[in-house]
């Protein structure tokens, strides 16, 4: 990318632009006229098409491509409202800009699985709005009703079977009006959505051509490291930066926060000038936190005072006059992200300007920091994501953009700052850990009449948005067990936030990660003291026909549930309904009894997510969020020692090996509800059927991750 590039000006004659705005009031259409000069911001509208005079078609997307096909999908879903020649399509990701903006979140963002979900209506209004117009300029020039034309494959036909491609009409089209309401396809004239298509970044991956942030350089860049504190709430006493200094190829060593940096020529100058740095660091807040004190803490907050999530009936009474009563506490750790490219920003402070190049989840964010670090409008700080080597919520955070505009601030050139695996890990904001006590009441029938939940977790909300903590009540925290597909007509949850230094933050479905492990192992603990089958009594406590009952009836079909099981194995099944989806999972497992290994031989998938709009997508988010979740299950937990993080790499943090990866069959429902996220709902349910799974073959409950081979031994034993 070329230094003096500053934005992205396309606008030239002979292009159609269609541009849609998101406003308080409604969806605004809107198009800029040929030969319109290019504005001098990068303000854009919330997604436009590109149509240039050859016939390509280029989608504008402000969200983060995380490697989940969503450019691709945004651009389906445009390509078949518009009826262009998909071979001809491309996707080119647009700076930060308030038209960019999620119209329900009011910030540009990239999580929550609302890519597509937040913007259905939008995307379709722009194709279908682009189409009626190329339409309206054919049957002007042919003197014909724009009713007796017909598009297809970028062209527009005229009834005698003449056409004219789409890129002949750009300029005619440009100058009328851009209908405010277009009529949109039905569903069933789809051609494009719900269809088998390439991933339009597919080919730049395999051919190693796509430049990620950490890839990433400009002229006369420099490269920075940090010595963060060690332990929580540290900070530098006194800094010895003399032999730093001394070390070939470093420029300067600068305070960043409670941070210090060394920046130079090389990554490797950088790295050297960091461990040559004395730095005396002050004992920090916690200086005796360790994995009992952690522990310890979770468990004191189990009893005493809490917040209440919800509270209908009556639980205690209900519980009380229980024909049986089932108690059970389970307890989920601290998880990494841990994701593949560690963090990384490039950024560089002019006089009148700031430039960010950074794979981000949070471009609205970044901006607002760089206009709060250098004092420039909004208009004058580019934010310009690169594709991301992976992120899960992680990469929404802003610690590195405020290191590197500061560091290209201080120094007056452009500097890039790159963590290691070792600051990944060690200042992460971690997936809270988590305990909770459930007990659940069953009238003599076998019939669930209450539910009691108490939960401990660490709350995000408390560090992002305290305002969003109301009376000790953190809504993200009680996901998957506040809107849980089951009704129970007695329930009381409960909230409590330990007092821990540990920092937290989003991680793929947030608590919906940890809290459907403990709701689904639960359910089955209910289903099983029920006499029932763990099928049957879920779909018994669903609205009947309602999405998480159409899901889990489709799993129960595909994986052949009831039938018969390979000896030594054993099936557990879960389910979740989170961002606006549900899933269900199946596990097939065996344990060995000698070692405790759990092997996942297959796992079967129903999804609802609503419209299907790239199955291929869809299927793979799934693949990754069960091979994901298997490996939190399985491996993932965070240490600590000594007031900070013990955990410092990947030899101390296992992942999920190729060989423990199960077959999975995914299986799209035909869904006739709203449209639903896909990246997020993929991980809840695959630990909980996991365990279940263990249950049914061994007869032992797994109530705590990561599952623990050594306690699974002694009790099959």
């Amino acid at each position: 990318m070329s230094e003096d590039m500053s934005r992205r000006c396309f606008l030239k004659s002979g292009l159609l632009v269609l541009a849609v705005a998101i406003t308080p009031g409604a969806l605004v259409l809107m198009n800029v006229s040929p030969g319109a000069a290019a504005p001098a911001t990068p303000f854009r509208p919330h997604a436009f098409v590109e149509l240039d005079a050859d016939g390509s078609v280029t989608v504008w997307v402000g969200q983060t491509d995380l490697g989940q096909g969503t450019h691709t999908g945004m651009a389906m879903i445009i390509a078949d409202e518009m009826d262009a020649d998909w071979n001809r399509v491309r996707v080119r990701t647009a700076l930060a800009a308030e038209p960019f903006k999620d119209p329900e979140w009011g910030m540009q963002a990239t999580g929550g699985s609302t890519s597509i979900r937040h913007r259905w209506d939008m995307l379709r209004k722009a194709g279908a709005a682009a189409r009626l117009m190329l339409v309206q300029a054919a049957a002007r020039q042919w003197g014909v009703d724009p009713a007796a034309c017909t598009t297809a494959a970028g062209q527009v036909r005229h009834p005698d079977g003449r056409s004219l491609g789409y890129g002949e009409l750009a300029a005619r089209a440009a100058a009328l009006r851009v209908p405010a309401d277009p009529l949109l396809k039905n569903p069933a004239d789809y051609a494009v959505i719900g269809t088998l298509r390439r991933r339009l970044d597919m080919e730049d991956k395999v051919q190693g051509r796509t430049a990620f942030g950490f890839d990433f350089r400009v002229p006369g860049m420099c490269t920075a490291v940090l010595a963060h504190p060690p332990r929580f709430g540290a900070r530098p006493l006194s800094v010895d930066a003399d032999a730093a200094r001394q070390v070939r190829g470093v420029l300067d060593v600068i305070p960043v926060g409670d941070a210090v940096a060394v920046c130079a020529e090389s990554t490797w100058s950088a790295l050297q000038g960091r461990d040559a740095l004395k730095i005396n660091w002050s004992e920090g807040s916690h200086p005796n936190l360790n994995d009992e004190a952690v522990n310890a803490e979770l468990l004191a907050k189990l009893d005493g005072p809490a917040a209440v999530a919800e509270d209908a009936g009556n639980a205690a009474e209900a519980l009380f006059a229980a024909a049986t009563v089932v108690e059970s506490v389970y307890a989920v750790p601290y998880v990494a992200h841990a994701q593949l490219e560690p963090t990384n920003c490039t950024a560089h402070v002019e006089k009148d300007r700031c430039r960010i190049w950074a794979p981000t989840q949070g471009q609205t964010a970044a901006q607002d920091e760089g206009v709060r670090l250098c004092g420039l409008p909004p208009e004058k700080v580019e934010v310009m994501t690169t594709p991301c080597g992976g992120g899960f919520g992680r990469r929404g955070e802003i610690e590195v953009v405020t290191e590197a505009v500061t560091l290209s601030k201080a120094l007056r050139r452009p500097v890039k700052v790159v963590w290691t695996r070792g600051d990944e890990f060690a200042h992460d904001v971690f997936r809270p850990a988590s305990i909770c006590r459930i007990r659940g009441g069953l009238d003599g029938d076998g019939s669930l009449v209450a539910w009691s939940h108490r939960l401990v977790a660490s709350s995000i909300m408390s560090r992002l948005w305290p305002s969003a903590v109301q009376n000790g009540l953190d809504p993200t925290s009680v996901e998957g067990v506040e809107g849980m597909p089951y009704s129970v007509p007695n329930r009381r949850i409960e909230y409590a936030i330990p007092d821990l230094p540990i920092p937290v933050g989003w991680l793929r479905s947030v608590g919906n990660s940890y809290n459907c492990f403990t709701v689904e192992s639960f359910v089955d603990e209910l289903a099983h003291a029920a006499g029932k089958d763990p099928v049957e009594f879920r779909l018994g406590l669903m609205e009947k026909d309602s999405r998480s009952h159409r899901t889990l009836s489709l799993l129960a079909e595909k994986a052949g549930w009831g039938g018969p099981v390979p000896a030594g194995r054993g099936r557990g099944v879960a389910v979740t309904q989170c961002f606006g989806s549900s899933v269900a999972q199946m596990a097939e497992v065996s344990v060995d009894g000698r070692t405790g290994v759990i092997t996942v031989h297959r796992v079967v998938c129903a999804v609802d997510c609503g419209p299907a709009v790239y199955p291929d997508a869809i299927v793979a988010q799934m693949e990754g969020g069960v091979v994901m979740g298997l490996s939190i299950a399985l491996h993932e937990r965070v240490k600590f020692a000594k007031g900070g993080v013990a955990t410092s790499g990947f030899s101390q943090y296992r992942l999920l090996g190729m060989k423990e990866a199960p077959a999975v069959e995914v299986f799209i429902a035909e869904s006739r509800h709203p449209v639903g996220g896909i990246g997020e709902p993929g991980l809840p349910p695959i630990a909980p059927a996991v365990a279940n799974a263990v249950f049914a073959v061994t007869g032992v409950r797994l109530r705590e991750l990561p599952f623990s081979r050594d306690a699974l031994k002694t009790a099959v034993a």
